[in-house]
């Protein structure tokens, strides 16, 4: 049989490819649906994974799983199902590919204090894997319209996260001058009166250089924005006998 035959080409764009195809993008789109409602709860609360990293894993786990539906379609209907299971077996490849692919993932998250960043790109490569094994296995059109999803997701789901409703946290480090004593009532009002909550399970305290060093997490009561930082930073001076602060993003 000549691989390169144009018949042979073809079978990968025939009809029942095509159904099969279709019938795999429903579920990447229901997948991509149930994980934005899934990180939109993460994001509401100010976590680091939130709607595009919900999303991608989801829909790269589902292109993974959805392509063992159709084993008579794979490489073009090309049924290797005569040959030996430890030959003819993909499966194996794909445990290998989606495994090896997650000890790269872990190594592009990064942690800085309360901070976490990294997630949605580790999202996507491993989604990344998943459009790389529909291909392989034969399935064109799932594969380039999964990428087609992935890439609207990183571009767009970051807009469609800062419009909706939401409880972003803030990370606080105060640090009061020689004899300064702050009091957790005082910064919880402090807080409260700039529209956050402040969070007692997050407070640390330590004594620096004969100076009381305040670290802890506050988050809004309402999305305000990228305004978030600056609403907090413009006031906290005004809190008697602070020396030096930090507000950063927390998320974790």
């Amino acid at each position: 049989m000549n691989l390169l035959d144009l018949d042979h080409l073809l079978r990968y764009w025939s009809a029942e490819q095509w159904q099969t195809n279709i019938l795999m993008l429903f579920h990447l789109l229901g997948a991509m649906i149930l994980g934005l409602v899934l990180g939109y709860e993460r994001a509401y609360h100010g976590r680091a994974a939130g709607m595009r990293t919900y999303a991608l894993v989801c829909m790269a786990s589902t292109g993974v799983i959805i392509l063992l539906a159709y084993p008579h379609q794979w490489y073009g209907g090309i049924n290797p199902g005569n040959l030996p299971l430890a030959v003819s077996d993909p499966t194996r490849v794909i445990q290998g590919v989606v495994t090896g692919i997650g000890f790269l993932c872990a190594g592009v998250i990064m942690k800085e204090g309360m901070n976490i960043s990294g997630l949605t790109t580790a999202a996507s490569l491993w989604a990344a894997s998943s459009i790389g094994i529909l291909l392989g296995m034969g399935f064109y059109f799932a594969a380039i319209m999964l990428t087609l999803l992935c890439a609207s997701l990183m571009m767009w789901g970051a807009k469609l996260e800062a419009h909706l409703p939401s409880h972003p946290a803030i990370a606080v480090m105060l640090r009061g001058q020689p004899q300064r004593h702050f009091r957790q009532a005082e910064l919880a009002k402090f807080t409260h009166d700039l529209g956050f909550r402040f969070a007692p399970g997050s407070l640390s305290i330590q004594l620096q250089d004969g100076c009381e060093e305040w670290r802890f997490v506050c988050t809004a009561r309402r999305n305000f924005g990228g305004e978030t930082l600056t609403r907090f930073a413009s006031r906290v001076t005004e809190i008697p006998g602070v020396a030096e602060y930090r507000v950063t993003h927390a998320r974790n």
